[in-house]
């Protein structure tokens, strides 16, 4: 139990993002024994973030998540508002007006560059696009991937890499009893891709696989998983990575490395090739890629501080299609403090501070915003509680003015004439994308545009 508040409250506090950290800061205000009342507020119309649009629609496991979500917007106090985009549809000046505090939650939007020639060349996207992509986002439906073809080269080894290799891998009609978009089954079902790199600049000691979704490459059906057997060939450092106890996940990854084919021979079907200690340099083509150029590395420092170094040794990668899956970053929103080159809000113990190292009264962080695009899904869950600690030991020197909170915003976004979805009309989106997918044998079929979306919440309110 948290500690309780001598604020009298209600404590009225704005959450800004719905994905797992938003909801979790929720859960953690509305059981905490202070009287709350918290509004979220998207910048989509439907909640959920990452775990919606990020998590692969063969992992439906990881998308239960949502289960708990359901559960948390039941609680006493819980308001959603979603298709308002702060920064632009309201200012957090306008958010400041109705909640006595606000939680940024609303995580990492962009993606880290290579900073490489030929790193915008067509056919070179970032793996959140094609994420996004296949998994019905808004903002990426009308992506146009080219996957005519022989070979696929993802840059990075993390798990991200391993969704996007996957789902180049997979059987279509493995695919089609999911709940990826319909658009994407289109493309990917026209696939003539039968080799696909991914690539690291690191060793196999280093990735940052998690066991099981690396295992699944050991049996993907019609697909041969390849390395290098000199690739897992380890330097004393690495040994020493490996053999902490506090670290078994890279034992088990180079026992699943070592289980997979040596030979990079023809298998008849398509071809995962796991690469490692080669550093991008440039993506080759003049209009379109057509390879990758790549400097070999060399390991350097001390265990769990690994450097890799580039070496004069070069190679080229032929292919036609590249992904880059090299981390995310967060955006500014006006009138909030950031760090560009971190991409975060700065922060000390969740509480935002400006670039001076000052604390900006009632503003705190939570998530990816706050600590960096890392961990898992329940990650967010400790970091959540947390931030929701610090602001609740805060909650004295909070204003003790009266807010309107959610119903002070909602007449605000009617002034502006906003359209704004709630729980309800989330709800109704929820049970037709279930309705259309059972006519499909998905377990949903997604509107994909946000035109959609409203227009079908506007046709249930006449």
């Amino acid at each position: 139990m948290l500690p309780a508040s001598q604020f009298r409250g209600p404590l009225r506090v704005a959450i800004v993002g719905s994905g797992p950290s938003g909801f979790y800061a929720a859960e953690a205000l509305l059981r905490s024994g202070t009287p709350v009342e918290v509004t979220v507020i998207d910048r989509l119309p439907s909640p959920h973030g990452l775990v919606r649009a990020g998590v692969a629609p063969d992992h439906p496991k990881l998308k239960q998540a949502t289960l708990v979500f359901e559960r948390i917007a039941q609680l006493d106090g819980f308001r959603f508002f979603g298709n308002i985009e702060v920064g632009r549809t309201i200012g957090i000046d306008d958010i400041r007006q109705t909640h006595h505090c606000i939680i940024l939650a609303y995580g990492a939007s962009e993606d880290q560059q290579l900073g490489i020639p030929g790193e915008n060349l067509f056919n070179s996207h970032s793996a959140r696009e094609f994420v996004g992509w296949y998994n019905g986002h808004p903002d990426y439906r009308d992506r146009q991937f080219d996957l005519s073809g022989d070979v696929a080269l993802i840059i990075g080894q993390g798990n991200v890499a391993l969704d996007v290799a996957r789902i180049l891998s997979k059987p279509i009609d493995a695919l089609r009893t999911t709940d990826i978009a319909s658009h994407a089954i289109e493309v990917l079902a026209e696939s003539r891709l039968r080799e696909i790199y991914i690539v690291g600049r690191r060793g196999p000691a280093q990735t940052k696989f998690t066991s099981p979704e690396l295992r699944e490459f050991s049996a993907l059906p019609g697909c041969r998983a390849t390395v290098m057997s000199k690739d897992l060939e380890l330097n004393e450092a690495s040994v020493v990575e490996a053999s902490d106890r506090m670290s078994r996940t890279i034992a088990k990854n180079l026992e699943i490395l070592a289980g997979f084919d040596h030979v990079a021979g023809s298998s008849g079907g398509k071809r995962c090739h796991f690469r490692f200690f080669l550093a991008p340099q440039a993506v080759l083509g003049e209009e379109r890629v057509q390879g990758v150029r790549f400097a070999k590395t060399a390991l350097s420092g001390p265990p769990f501080d690994q450097r890799a170094v580039v070496t004069d040794d070069i190679c080229n990668l032929a292919c036609q299609f590249v992904l880059r899956s090299v981390g995310y970053r967060g955006v500014a929103i006006e009138g909030l403090p950031f760090e560009p080159c971190r991409g975060l809000v700065p922060h000390v113990d969740g509480r935002v501070v400006d670039l001076g190292g000052r604390q900006v009264p009632g503003l705190y962080a939570v998530g990816w915003i706050k600590r960096g695009p890392t961990g898992i899904i329940g990650t967010n869950r400790a970091d959540s509680v947390a931030t929701v600690q610090t602001l609740l030991s805060d909650s004295d020197g909070l204003s003790a003015e009266p807010k309107a909170g959610a119903d002070g915003l909602w007449q605000l976004m009617l002034k502006r004439r906003a359209r704004t979805t709630t729980f309800a009309d989330w709800r109704r989106i929820d049970r037709v994308e279930i309705e259309r997918g059972e006519g499909l044998g998905k377990p949903r079929e997604k509107f994909t545009r946000v035109e959609e979306m409203l227009n079908f919440c506007n046709a249930a309110d006449e």
